[in-house]
C-alpha cells in the first residue's frame, strides 16, 4: 500500500465547529442550539461570532429538537449540538415526530459518540445511534472520517434539504482527507484500489483500515479500501463494483454489530451479489470507562482485527 499523506491530528468535534463557524459567516438562516455543552462541541466561535444566532438551551435536549423544528418553519437552518448519546436516544420520540415524520430541515450534530467517548463510561458511549437513525424515513445519516471531512461535511449538509444526523468524536486522530476535497454526500471515498479484499469503513474505523491495510500490504494483499462517509442514502454502486473484482468484504465501525453500517452493506451484498463479509464492530455489549485506544483494542475494533477478518474473509471465498 501505498503510503497516505497526513496533515497533522486533530479531533473530528472541531472540525465541526470550525465548519459551522464558517457556515455561520456564509448564511445568515444558519442558527445553532446547544444543551449545556457548547466547548465539547467546539460551538464557542459560532457563539462568539452570531451571539443572536446561538441558543443555550440548557440541558434540556427534547426542548432543543422542538425548537429546531420550529425555527424551520420560518426558513432557519438549525444545527443541533450535543453528545450521540443525548442527540438519539434521549429525544427519539421529537426526532422521530417532529423532525423525520415531517422532513423538517434541522442538522442534528452528535459528538463524543461510540467508545472512544472513553472515560465517561458505557451510559455515554452510545453504540446504537447509527441503526437508530438510519431506520427513521427521510433521515440521511453521516459519519464522517476525520478533522477535514468532518468540517466539510458540516458545511455540506447545509445545502442539503431535510433532516441529517451528523455522526463525529472526540480523540485526537490523523488527518488524511484533502483540506479541498469535495464532500458529496452519498458518494463513498475510495482511498485504494485493490483486487483480494475490499474494507469498507466509516468515522474513526477509517484510520484504523488505513493501518490494517498497510498491515496486509506487507503480507502481499491488495486492499480496496472505501470511505462510507454517508451510511444513508449508501452508495450502492462503489460496494458493487468493488466486490465484483475482490468477492469479498469487511466492514468496520465504532457502533454496535446490529443496525449500523455492516448490516446495511449486508442487505446489499444480499439483494444483489452475495459474497463472503466479516464485521468489525462491537459485539451486543455495551461499552466501559477506559482509554479510548485501549477500549478499541479490547472490544476488537483495532487494526490487527481487521487484518485478520481480512484474511478470514479471503479465505471463504469460493
Amino acid at each position: 500500500m501505498e503510503s497516505i499523506e497526513t496533515f497533522g491530528n486533530k479531533d473530528t468535534r472541531s472540525g465541526f465547529g470550525e465548519g459551522l463557524a464558517e457556515l455561520g459567516a456564509r448564511n445568515e438562516n444558519v442558527v445553532a442550539l446547544c444543551a449545556d455543552l457548547t466547548g465539547s462541541l467546539k460551538m464557542n466561535a459560532f457563539q462568539d461570532a452570531f451571539p443572536n444566532r446561538f441558543f443555550q438551551v440548557g440541558i434540556a435536549e427534547a426542548n432543543m429538537m422542538s425548537m429546531a423544528a420550529g425555527m424551520t418553519i420560518g426558513g432557519k437552518i438549525p444545527f443541533t449540538g450535543t453528545f450521540a448519546n443525548f442527540s438519539t436516544g434521549r429525544v427519539y420520540d421529537q426526532i422521530r415526530q417532529s423532525i423525520a415524520y415531517s422532513q423538517k430541515n434541522v442538522k442534528i450534530c452528535a459528538s463524543h459518540a461510540g467508545l472512544t467517548l472513553g472515560e465517561d463510561g458505557a451510559t455515554h458511549q452510545i453504540l446504537e445511534d447509527i441503526g437508530m437513525m438510519r431506520m427513521l424515513p427521510n433521515m440521511t445519516v453521516i459519519v464522517p472520517a476525520d478533522f477535514n471531512q468532518t468540517k466539510q461535511a458540516t458545511i455540506a449538509i447545509a445545502d442539503h434539504q431535510g433532516p441529517v444526523y451528523l455522526r463525529f468524536g472526540r480523540p485526537v486522530m490523523p488527518i488524511f482527507v484533502k483540506p479541498d476535497a469535495v464532500f458529496q454526500i452519498g458518494k463513498a471515498d475510495i482511498i485504494q484500489k485493490g483486487t483480494d479484499v475490499t474494507i469498507i469503513a466509516c468515522g474513526h474505523m477509517v484510520w484504523k483500515s488505513i493501518e490494517a491495510a498497510q498491515l496486509l500490504a506487507a503480507k502481499g494483499i491488495s486492499v480496496e479500501l472505501i470511505n462510507m462517509h454517508t451510511i444513508k442514502p449508501l452508495d450502492e454502486a462503489a460496494i458493487l463494483k468493488s466486490v465484483a473484482k475482490t468477492k469479498c468484504v469487511v466492514t468496520a465501525e465504532e457502533h454496535m454489530a446490529n443496525g449500523g453500517l455492516g448490516e446495511a452493506v449486508a442487505r446489499v451484498l444480499a439483494s444483489k451479489t452475495p459474497a463472503p463479509q466479516e464485521f468489525i464492530a462491537v459485539n451486543d455489549s455495551f461499552g466501559e470507562s477506559g482509554k479510548p485506544m485501549d477500549l478499541m483494542e479490547k472490544y476488537g475494533l483495532g487494526a490487527t482485527h481487521i487484518e485478520a477478518a481480512a484474511q478470514k474473509a479471503m479465505q471463504r471465498k469460493g
